[in-house]
């Protein structure tokens, strides 16, 4: 067999051992060994040089903002800072039809700008919002809904995980890929937002009778509580996104500086006692080794794909073929789509990226735009059956047992349907993109 014809024969057995059942990493890890052992004909050379990507990967400086960034998250999560988000976002849009939906994705918007993680705003705001939303009368399958579509805003408004990862994979600018996250992230906050709103004009019945007024439960909050609560939130956006930003610091140092803020806020608010502070260190360590196994497997795999020649052969093969570069373009999305539907965001990027970064390199594609328009392709699958991680989290977080799979999967649908306008629109006009770098 030559180079190439090992190249595919490997992806191919990749591709069914994840059909089958086999964890990604374990799945990329093997194929490649194997793969990498009958190019070269050694299994001592394909395990040292497998190694040594491991060793590069790890040991890079710029792996150093994963950690931090989860930890963030995780710290904001256990000190209350997603319920005072949502009590914040609720009140400003309380008078407004829909204002708790509209509320709702406010919080998720800004709990993203603070942990950049959707399984995270999925779980928290299930607990939070869909009781309040159903109690307000909001149909169940809409309220659902709407958190499980205001949840994908974690992966693109920035800080996001899979912004972080993808720049691993590229080796492109993390905090560029922050600042090109900005805007299609905030237009999709909106595209939700301008959607609730309309769906209360045209069908009222699903979000009740009446306009969401949280002062007729004695619930609305005095300007000094919503500044207590709305401040420290504030603070840690600014400090984290403004540095970034305003190059103050880099992203790994944001990261850190980012922690620090969030475990002194904590501590001010008597709410990150030690056990909670253990619990978080405990949870960065199980997903910071989970994530390090991903990308490790991930550049195992890519290895082995630059030692077959496969990339470049798909390449040539792009380049000859009169597909043209749309052609190229739309057929990836739809495949991103299409694999959303059986893997998880991560593991979708670790297979894929490696895979199309010789073509993009031979079309001269804005590897910051593509990044974008990856993330938006990837998460519309945590948004669709069977797999649908977000889902999954929101129905094992729900204590209403009425509420089944389908009502959650139902109710996302139309949100997945926004996140292609808004995808469309990205690839229409990539200066959406750009225009603050």
């Amino acid at each position: 067999m030559s180079p190439f014809e090992i190249g595919m024969a490997s992806f191919g057995a990749m591709v069914a051992m994840v059909y089958f059942g086999l964890w990604v990493p374990i799945a990329l890890m093997l194929s490649s060994f194997v793969g990498v052992w009958m190019i070269k004909g050694s299994p001592v050379l394909a395990g040292k040089l497998l190694a040594l990507a491991a060793s590069e990967t790890i040991s890079s400086y710029f792996f150093g903002v994963v950690p931090l960034f989860i930890m963030m998250g995780f710290i904001v999560s256990v000190t209350g800072m997603g319920r005072d988000a949502f009590d914040v976002a609720n009140h400003i849009f309380r008078r407004i039809r829909g204002g708790l939906g509209i509320g709702t994705v406010g919080a998720n918007a800004i709990f993203a700008a603070i942990t950049g993680i959707s399984i995270a705003s999925a779980a928290v705001f299930t607990r939070i919002a869909v009781p309040e939303m159903t109690r307000h009368g909001y149909n169940k399958r809409f309220a659902v809904g709407v958190v499980a579509g205001s949840s994908v805003l974690g992966m693109l408004i920035p800080p996001s995980l899979l912004l972080i990862l993808y720049g691993l994979l590229t080796e492109q600018s993390v905090g560029d890929l922050f600042i090109a996250g900005v805007i299609p992230g905030l237009l999709l906050a909106f595209v939700f937002c301008l959607s609730i709103f309309l769906v209360a004009l045209i069908k009222p019945s699903l979000i009740g009778d009446n306009i969401d007024v949280p002062a007729k439960d004695g619930d609305v909050l005095s300007t000094r509580e919503v500044m207590a609560r709305g401040m420290p939130l504030a603070a840690l956006i600014g400090l984290v996104l403004g540095g970034i930003y305003g190059g103050f610091f880099t992203p790994i140092e944001a990261g850190a500086i980012g922690c620090s803020g969030a475990i002194v806020i904590g501590l001010l608010r008597r709410a990150l006692s030690f056990s909670d502070f253990w619990e978080v260190l405990t949870d960065t360590g199980l997903v910071t080794a989970s994530i390090s196994f991903l990308i490790i497997a991930a550049q195992m795999y890519s290895r082995m794909l630059a030692l077959s020649g496969v990339p470049a052969g798909f390449g040539n093969f792009v380049a000859t073929a009169e597909i043209g570069y749309w052609g190229v373009i739309l057929a990836y999305v739809l495949l991103v789509i299409l694999m959303g539907t059986i893997l998880d965001s991560s593991s979708i990027m670790l297979i894929l990226v490696p895979l199309m970064l010789p073509m993009l390199s031979l079309m001269q594609v804005d590897l910051i735009w593509f990044g974008i328009v990856t993330i938006i392709a990837v998460e519309i699958g945590l948004l669709t059956p069977p797999f649908g991680i977000s889902v999954f989290v929101i129905k094992s977080s729900l204590d209403d047992p009425t509420i089944t799979l389908g009502d959650i999967f139902i109710g996302a649908a139309p949100f997945a349907v926004l996140m292609l306008i808004v995808l469309g629109l990205v690839l229409a006009f990539p200066i959406l993109v750009t225009a603050l770098l």
